[in-house]
């Protein structure tokens, strides 16, 4: 079992993508693994015939035995490539004496859930051509095949509001089996954890039990940077940054001036971190993926909102690495999109503070002269670590927060 993140102690096998007695090649994907964070495709460190150890379903520790594609079997597989790349006339000419092995496939690249989907949906993925990173088959392209729709999860990204239809019923949510149907015992339903969520569930325990949290909380006027917004799109702009995109760069410069915010505590001493790697939270199929966006205080508004959507993408459809889920210094999360006014959320932990970010929303206010007029507020509720950050320390740093977003031509600089 490979260490496929920075916290991973143990995986569980999902699906391998070999049998046991296939020859495989030094790069070949091999098998799905659930870590803490992600499910990953990991690809065969050696060349050989596999023998599988662990069957689909278990759960290993890190350093277990999975396979093996030992010494004895690379020859094998290396007679197996020889076949394939013999002339066709030499391959005639010995056809008499030797058996041909089956004919080595190269497989498709496709992200564990587009897989999934299309061994439940029946879809041929080698007839598929992929609209991901260097032609990879992702969900919505399996999905486009099987003649289904499915809503992309919330990426985390946070977009104005839209106004509220009062026309349309609102919609109403799925069907759910009444209590007590069938079990007799008032449960109508026991659903498994994965271990993403296993996970989740141990960092959260963690978070509650031995960090001593408190909030704190501002209202943001977001008029200037909806103004901003509005004029970059009618000037044909391109890609116009999101609200959040906005949010992520006020805390990474903020962080600069408040490198307490931006700290660990481990060990009963204070870290105090050299980079400044911003977690984003995103919704992805029945867990909250944290990729980073590394020296974001280096990065302009611009570059923030490309990584951030890339990030999202690649969160979305699978195929986030390791490496883009680790080391992140402080996270912002973000339920605006879905209309919530407030988040009060829970410290990734060991970092020293996590930003949540509500929606924006229209109320009256008074200008200098005292005149009514409409003002766009977004609330921002910062979660701290006492250890680290004391109430004084955590205000002054959201406070430059707000600041920053209510001077955004500073976040374009």
């Amino acid at each position: 079992m490979p260490r496929l993140s920075d916290s991973m102690t143990e995986g569980t096998i999902l699906t391998w993508l070999k049998a046991d007695g296939d020859a495989v090649a030094e790069g070949d994907e091999l098998v799905e693994i659930e870590t803490d964070k992600a499910t990953m495709t990991y690809e065969s460190p050696a060349a050989g015939v596999l023998t599988i150890v662990a069957e689909a379903g278990e759960t290993l520790a890190v350093g277990a035995v999975m396979a093996r594609a030992g010494a004895g079997t690379v020859a094998a597989a290396q007679s197996v490539a020889a076949e394939e790349t013999s002339a066709p006339e030499e391959r005639g000419a010995q056809a008499e004496n030797v058996v041909v092995a089956p004919e080595v496939v190269t497989p498709v690249a496709v992200t564990p859930v587009a897989r999934r989907l299309a061994r439940e949906h029946g879809v041929d993925l080698a007839a598929l051509s992929g609209s991901g990173p260097r032609g990879r088959i992702t969900r919505a392209d399996v999905a486009a095949a099987a003649g289904i729709s499915i809503p992309a999860p919330a990426a985390g990204l946070m977009a104005r509001a839209p106004a509220p239809d009062h026309t349309r019923a609102p919609a109403l949510p799925p069907a759910r089996p009444r209590a007590g149907a069938g079990a007799g015992n008032g449960v109508a339903e026991t659903l498994g954890l994965t271990r993403i969520q296993q996970v989740i569930v141990q960092r959260m325990d963690e978070a509650r039990d031995t960090v001593p949290d408190f909030q704190v909380q501002t209202e943001v006027a977001m008029d200037r940077i909806l103004t901003m917004r509005d004029e970059l799109k009618a000037a044909g702009a391109g890609a116009v940054p999101s609200l959040n995109d906005f949010v992520v760069r006020a805390g990474a410069l903020a962080l600069r001036d408040h490198p307490l915010a931006n700290g660990s505590f481990r060990d009963g001493r204070i870290e105090l971190h050299a980079h400044i790697n911003v977690g984003i939270a995103v919704a992805a199929e029945g867990a909250l993926i944290v990729p980073t966006i590394r020296d974001a205080d280096q990065r302009s508004l611009a570059e923030i909102a490309a990584e951030s959507r890339r990030l999202a993408e690649r969160v979305r459809d699978g195929s986030v690495t390791p490496t883009e889920l680790s080391e992140g210094t402080f996270t912002v999360s973000n339920l605006g999109m879905f209309g919530m006014t407030a988040i009060v959320p829970v410290i990734n932990v060991p970092q020293a503070a996590i930003l949540g970010v509500g929606a924006v929303r229209p109320v009256l206010g008074r200008d200098d002269d005292g005149a009514i007029v409409d003002r766009h507020l977004m609330t921002l509720t910062l979660t701290c670590d006492h250890r680290i950050l004391y109430g004084a320390d955590a205000a002054r740093f959201l406070a430059a927060i707000n600041d920053l977003l209510e001077h955004p031509l500073r976040l374009l600089v």
